[in-house]
């Protein structure tokens, strides 16, 4: 098959095609540029004497980058293609550039760079294959799309497990998930070369006018406490293992459950929202993750830890996808600025998730009360999302999940 579809447009390539290039983009974004430290974190630990405190800061910096991602995504005048292809080399090379750098101020801010660039993924992917999924009439595919976020998280975690096997270090997995990030890049460039004519932004009060203002601010607060909620076990469920059982052949795969949790997930989800409506897939992922976050305090051992992996990553990515495909389902075809605003929460509470539990567990040396705390937040989130929705915005019709987006508008 031809990189270049006859028309010269890529909206003219097929719906796999089009599936297939987001999932490989969002595996860079957020299996590698956003989480690939969270599997190296224990082994930087082992050989270069990484503190959990400084773990947090490592993982706040990538999270302070992703904010400011998310918000210059509000106002970047920039066609989805050319974000894309800005920001997947911008991730390759901050990976590769960890494994060869070994001063900890660089590695503050190659993560947050790596940061940036996984925003504008998120962001930019989910506006560029959601809409052409759309006029393809295939809605349907964006579980596959969000699927790539797991399949990241299965092949950054396998690789770690696989090196740890083999006694390498951190920094050899740095350079390993760095040339994978290049590999990819160079095999969807290709795909990635137009764009469809359409608004190269629209600003957040444009978003706001689109549908009523406390409904805008729900979802953006509500977004916000999914971020809180989810990232203190996505940054630490294999140091909390590391801590049960020393062994790597053994702790190593509470992240690749992780990841396959998410697949299979997005996947079954995308199936079932025939009946479901996004904010039902919403508030059941927050219960569902909220459940996930306690057990580790009441089940003890490894046994607790890898059932709250498959608690939370099969919900993370549901939300995820759920929440992007209700802002465009409220917001119409000026979506692009409600789910730069939401990312921009979400990044908020990444922030402070990481650092909050640097400081509860120096005061309390374990990990029981951030996950009690994040646990609370997303209940409560869920019992904000349930109040009444207001209509959503013209050529938005309230449809299930998998056909939200079957109008341009």
């Amino acid at each position: 098959m031809s990189p270049l579809p006859a028309s010269g447009r890529t909206d003219a390539y097929p719906a796999g095609v089009v599936a297939s290039v987001g999932l490989a983009a969002l595996a860079v974004a957020m299996g590698i540029g956003r989480f690939a430290f969270t599997p190296i974190l224990p082994m930087m630990q082992d050989d270069s004497g990484v503190s959990v405190l400084e773990g947090g800061w490592l993982a706040s910096a990538n999270y302070a980058g992703y904010l400011a991602g998310a918000l210059s995504a509000i106002v970047m005048r920039i066609r989805p293609a050319v974000a894309i292809r800005l920001s997947l080399p911008l991730i390759g090379m901050s990976t590769l550039a960890m494994g060869m750098e070994h001063r900890f101020a660089a590695w503050i801010a190659l993560r947050a760079v790596a940061g940036i660039a996984s925003a504008w993924l998120l962001v930019f992917v989910s506006t560029w294959a959601l809409e052409r999924l759309a006029m393809l009439g295939r809605p349907d595919m964006g579980g596959t799309v969000y699927a790539g976020v797991g399949a990241g998280i299965v092949a950054a975690g396998g690789a770690c497990l696989l090196l740890m096997g083999m006694g390498g270090s951190s920094a050899d997995a740095w350079v390993v998930l760095g040339i994978a990030s290049l590999a990819v890049t160079a095999a969807v460039w290709p795909f990635t070369r137009t764009s469809p004519p359409s608004r190269l932004v629209e600003t957040t009060r444009e978003a706001r006018s689109a549908l009523p203002r406390a409904e805008f601010w729900r979802l953006v607060l509500c977004y916000g406490a999914f971020g809180f909620g989810y990232i203190i076990p996505a940054t630490f469920l294999p140091v909390m293992a590391r801590e049960v059982v020393p062994d790597p052949r053994l702790f190593g795969w509470a992240w690749p459950v992780f990841g396959a949790a998410a697949v299979v997930s997005t996947l079954f989800a995308a199936r079932v929202g025939r009946f479901m409506t996004h904010r039902g897939t919403w508030i059941a992922g927050n219960l569902a993750m909220a459940l996930g976050l306690m057990l580790p305090t009441v089940v003890q051992g490894l046994s607790g830890i890898m059932i709250a992996a498959l608690f939370v990553g099969g919900t993370f990515m549901v939300i995820t996808m759920a929440g992007m495909q209700e802002a465009r389902r409220m917001a119409g075809t000026r979506a692009r600025a409600l789910m730069a605003t939401m990312t921009s929460a979400f990044a908020v509470g990444q922030i402070i998730g990481p650092v909050s539990v640097s400081y509860l567990t120096g005061a309390t040396s374990g990990f029981a009360p951030a996950l009690i705390v994040a646990a609370t937040l997303l209940v409560l989130s869920a019992c904000l999302l349930l109040r009444r929705r207001d209509k959503p915005s013209p050529g938005s019709p309230n449809l299930p999940i998998d056909q939200t987006t079957s109008r341009k508008g």
